[in-house]
């Protein structure tokens, strides 16, 4: 070696090669060899102890920079859409990097919190240190737990409103936040897993009182990560969004475009109508037009609106709120097709013949004048022949609407979906919050014509974008596993049914299964467990078809102020059919898989907060009848226990083994059923019950039953302890005598 290398060229080279910084890496660079070894210690602790290397066991990192593969925690992505990561792992006084993470085609999509180990490489930009390419994703951020906080003499604790859940978090009075004792809180695990006592946490928010009107819906708002406050940006851009004229539009306002949704819905995204056709070719034929709110045109892509619309994914429904996927401005003025108002929308001309096939169809961009927002009850009761002053005017419309539809079920019928008859519940609120009543929701044809015609204007889009060649989400739905027909087969049996064997199960052939059951006692144990074999829709860029509405192909168009895949797919149309720049960008194409990745995601997580808040009704409702007897059937079986539908409220209980009369219960997995071993009575899925109340947890919407009758005979009476189990003994002495048994054989 010539001359021993400045201290800063040493520190340039650790900069620039990152992956070797051992000191042997390093004397190997500048050729540093036998005692000229010791001067480099020397001068490598120098460099540390100034700040400027960190020493992690054999290798230097120059101060504040990141080893090439890292794992990073993902942040909220900024007002451009751009998505930044951090270290996990931050000692350093420098400034931490700004990292920009790159995603690339087929990568999953990522949410703030995620965990992932990223391959890092400099930046040409001066404002971005590193930027991070997907390795894996490894993990989620801390956890999240929402309950009540309760003090203590030893500090705080909190109890999770999580049923599935019995665990408590001890609080530090450094991470109370100065919570009250009763308050609902939401707070985070800080420290590693602890092997003995509780887990420790720290409290980020507090919600407030639990028990205050309509707030039942904030715990599982705040324990499912919904986000319910739209930022400052995204309320400035939605304020700012001005209403529509006609331009290069279609003016669909001399049609009679009426809107039918249930009476306290407060946007109305569809429209319809239909009209004899006029064709001597298609006689007795109808033109059906849908015409859907042209939501694209005020959320454009990139902007502030759209990337809080896809972080929420869809709006969500609760018996007390709605947190919607756009806010007010939008949602319930601009967008919405009011009544006596001129609204932009994207609509389809669908012609349909005698027999109700389509036969050809049209999409516009256009404007159109609602004459009037029914309801459901309105518009059955007009096609019923009952008018009020809303509907008299349309008197004509409806008849030709309905008429439509009577046409469109001849073609249902030939197709075939899976028709599943199951009652939706129906809990209303007094101004106070309290439960007043729990019903089921009467279904009418008024129901099924917009199910029917949304169906079709779906089946419509999907069709033109394929014709057109643009990429779309579809709506895929897989055909139900082997297993799950196993078990459909096997409560089919129990009821003295058939689902045929050997053979690829059609819709058809579940919906004879559906039609058997209809009027028995088991219908609803049948609908229901037909439901329980489906496997759970998912948005995907590949078209996998819908095996549940028998259709090759299907996307959502008709609900883009709800839902992010209908905003994708009409940005879809506007780009197909060249109507403008507000389209569906380069951008939003590459990413489509992560995108329906990730609103698959927070669909089923707005269905958990929406059933876990419903169950909190319940219980909270039927909390001041314990001890009340009640009709119900056996809706599932497990190891622990089993649960049990009240067939008056539709509420899910749960019983116990332990609670589950006298003797041993064996749990059979081949056929989801419990034996018991001195009785051989024999409980499966679909058994009448009549049950009593034990307790009813508001808090966690947990109920715990007590089985009175079972299959119309009486169930014993279970005894303080569980029942003794065969061949087990029970005792001290009886345990002393086995072993002393064993040991002399």
């Amino acid at each position: 070696m010539k001359k021993f290398p400045p201290k800063e060229d040493i520190l340039t080279w650790i900069k620039d090669n990152p992956t070797k910084t051992s000191k042997r890496d390093i004397g190997r660079a500048f050729g540093i060899k036998g005692a000229a070894r010791i001067d480099l210690k020397r001068i490598l602790k120098e460099l540390t102890a100034e700040g400027h290397l960190a020493k992690k066991r054999r290798t230097y990192d120059a101060k504040g920079a990141l080893p090439p593969v890292s794992v990073l925690r993902v942040l909220a992505p900024d007002k451009d859409g751009d998505l930044w990561a951090a270290p996990m792992e931050w000692d350093s006084e420098e400034t931490m990097p700004k990292i920009l993470f790159m995603a690339a085609k087929g990568d999953p999509a990522l949410k703030q919190g995620d965990q992932i180990l990223c391959r890092l490489s400099s930046s040409d930009d001066p404002e971005i240190t590193y930027e991070a390419r997907l390795i894996r994703r490894i993990g989620t951020g801390p956890q999240k737990i929402v309950g009540l906080y309760r003090l203590g003499s030893e500090g705080g604790r909190i109890v999770p409103v999580d049923k599935k859940s019995n665990i408590e978090w001890q609080v530090g009075k450094a991470d109370d936040l100065n919570a009250k004792d009763g308050e609902l809180v939401e707070a985070e695990q800080i420290g590693p897993k602890a092997r003995m006592g509780l887990p420790k946490a720290k409290i980020i928010e507090i919600l407030g009182d639990p028990m205050a009107p309509k707030s039942v819906s904030l715990i599982a708002i705040h324990q499912h990560g919904i986000p319910d406050h739209f930022p400052d940006a995204v309320i400035v851009e939605a304020n700012a969004a001005k209403a529509v004229g006609l331009e290069k539009r279609k003016d669909l306002r001399g049609l009679p475009l009426f809107t039918i949704d249930p009476s306290d819905a407060r946007d109305h995204d569809d429209a319809i109508c239909a009209l004899p056709d006029d064709d001597p070719k298609n006689d007795g034929g109808h033109i059906v037009w849908v015409a859907i709110a042209d939501v694209a045109h005020f959320v454009t892509s990139g902007s502030a609106l759209d990337r809080e619309a896809r972080n929420r994914g869809n709006s969500s429904y609760f018996p007390d709120r709605v947190v919607p996927m756009l806010p007010d401005a939008l949602s319930g003025d601009l967008c919405s097709l009011h009544e006596g108002e001129d609204r932009a929308c994207i609509a389809v001309r669908i012609v349909l013949n005698a027999k109700g096939k389509k036969l050809n169809h049209e999409f516009f961009r256009a404007l159109m004048r609602s004459p009037a927002s029914l309801s459901y009850e309105q518009a059955q009761a007009a096609a019923d022949g009952t008018y009020d002053a809303a509907t008299k005017p349309l008197a004509g419309p409806i008849a030709d609407l309905f008429a439509a539809y009577h046409a469109a079920t001849k073609e249902r019928n030939r197709r075939q979906p899976l028709h599943l008859d199951l009652p939706e519940r129906k809990i209303v609120l007094s101004d106070e919050g309290v439960v007043t009543s729990v019903s089921f929701k009467e279904r009418f044809d008024a129901h099924k014509l917009v199910e029917e015609f949304m169906v079709t204007a779906n089946v419509c889009a999907a069709e033109t974008l394929e014709a057109k060649k643009w990429p779309l989400l579809y709506r895929v739905h897989e055909e139900p596993s082997p297993e799950k027909l196993d078990m459909l087969r096997e409560v089919a049996d129990a009821a003295g049914l058939q689902l045929a064997k050997g053979q690829t199960v059609r819709t058809q052939d579940l919906n004879k299964l559906l039609d058997a059951a209809k009027g028995s006692e088991d219908a609803e144990v049948i609908n229901m467990t037909v439901l329980r074999s489906m496997k759970q829709a998912f948005y995907s860029p590949d078209n996998l078809g819908h095996f549940g509405l028998n259709l090759k192909r299907y996307g959502h168009f008709t609900s883009p102020i709800r839902r992010y895949a209908d905003l994708i797919v009409h940005r879809a149309l506007i780009s197909a059919h060249g109507w403008g720049n507000d389209g569906l960008k380069s951008g939003d194409i590459e990413h489509l898989a992560q995108t329906g990745e990730w609103i698959s995601e927070t669909e089923r997580r707005s269905m958990l907060a929406e059933r876990d808040t419903t169950d909190r009704y319940l219980a909270a409702f039927l909390s001041e009848q314990v001890g009340a007897e009640f009709e119900g059937r056996v809706s599932g079986i497990a190891k622990f226990g089993l649960f049990v539908k009240l067939l008056e409220t539709g509420a899910d209980g749960i019983i116990p083994l332990s609670q589950l009369g006298r003797e041993y219960w064996r749990y059979i997995e081949r056929d989801g059923t419990l034996k018991g071993e001195d009785s051989g009575r024999v409980i499966s899925v679909g058994m009448p019950c009549k049950v009593s109340l034990v307790e009813a947890t508001a808090m966690t919407g947990g109920l715990t039953l007590e089985m009175l009758e079972l299959n119309g005979k009486p169930m014993p009476k279970s005894s303080s302890g569980r029942g003794r189990p065969r061949g087990r003994a029970f005792g001290k002495n009886k345990g002393k005598k086995r072993k002393l048994q064993r040991r002399q054989q």
